[in-house]
């Protein structure tokens, strides 16, 4: 396993960075690019990375997801009879923007970093994530991140959420399994999005390549940048889509007047 991270500056350099993790993903080190003097709680939350960069990130994402995966997806939505549940003239901002990027990020990332406290915060946000956001479910999820900040702020040890030496190595041989595990089942929960009528088993899976692409970038975000890197890039990527859909809604209000 590294004993130190590369010195990558480069948007290439993090994408070189990215395909290397993905094939063999590593439990250490982070990135580079700290602030001077931060703790762990510190760069787990509050990473130095700038929204440029942050910002070509989402422009990857929806690039691939538009050119690939998408019209694959929507092929398979096509053959299927799969139809999408979102309501366009609707559109759920701060659903988009803020709470599945909270929620999401805590069940689906957070324990690839933390996996001692994995053990409640999954269930915890999983409870959050399938309530959807009511009053009691925001709260509780307030809840989660108050108990995520004051124990990253303990010292180093097992009442701080630190597995014993002897799990967290088993855990890093297994770090493969946790994160690709980890991206299968954020593409798989995205299959709630769509109402599938008679979509066979074997098309469900090309339904969700888009969010099995995006779930492999941020959970590398989220272990080589942290949390609050992988909250930021999720909200980016939900806002691109729903913003073109709102301007289309606002300014051509009759899609077959362009022949749509």
């Amino acid at each position: 396993m590294p004993d130190a991270a590369p010195a990558i500056t480069s948007f290439r350099g993090e994408f070189r960075d990215f395909i290397g993790f993905v094939r063999r993903p590593h439990f250490t080190p982070r990135l580079p690019g700290r602030h001077a003097g931060c703790n762990s709680w510190q760069a787990d939350w509050l990473p130095a990375l700038s929204l440029r960069r942050m910002l070509r990130w989402a422009l990857f994402l929806w690039l691939v997801n538009i050119v690939f995966l998408g019209p694959i997806a929507l092929a398979a939505a096509g053959i299927g009879g799969a139809e999408h549940r979102l309501d366009f003239t609707n559109i759920p901002w701060l659903q988009a923007l803020i709470w599945a990027p909270i929620v999401e990020e805590l069940v689906f990332r957070y324990g690839l970093r933390r996996p001692a406290q994995a053990f409640w915060v999954v269930p915890a946000g999983a409870i959050a994530l399938f309530s959807g956001p009511t009053w009691a479910a925001v709260v509780l999820v307030a809840v989660i991140v108050l108990l995520c900040w004051w124990m990253g702020t303990l010292p180093a040890g097992r009442f701080a959420g630190a597995l014993p030496w002897r799990m967290r190595q088993a855990y890093q041989a297994r770090f493969f399994w946790a994160f690709h595990g980890s991206c299968l089942l954020f593409a798989g929960m995205h299959l709630h999005n769509f109402a599938l009528n008679s979509t066979p088993y074997w098309l469900m899976p090309l339904l969700v390549l888009p969010q099995w692409l995006t779930g492999m970038v941020l959970g590398w975000l989220r272990v080589r940048r942290g949390i609050g890197a992988s909250m930021l890039l999720h909200g980016l990527f939900n806002g691109g889509p729903l913003l073109i859909v709102w301007l289309v809604l606002r300014f051509v209000p009759d899609p077959t007047s362009l022949g749509m």
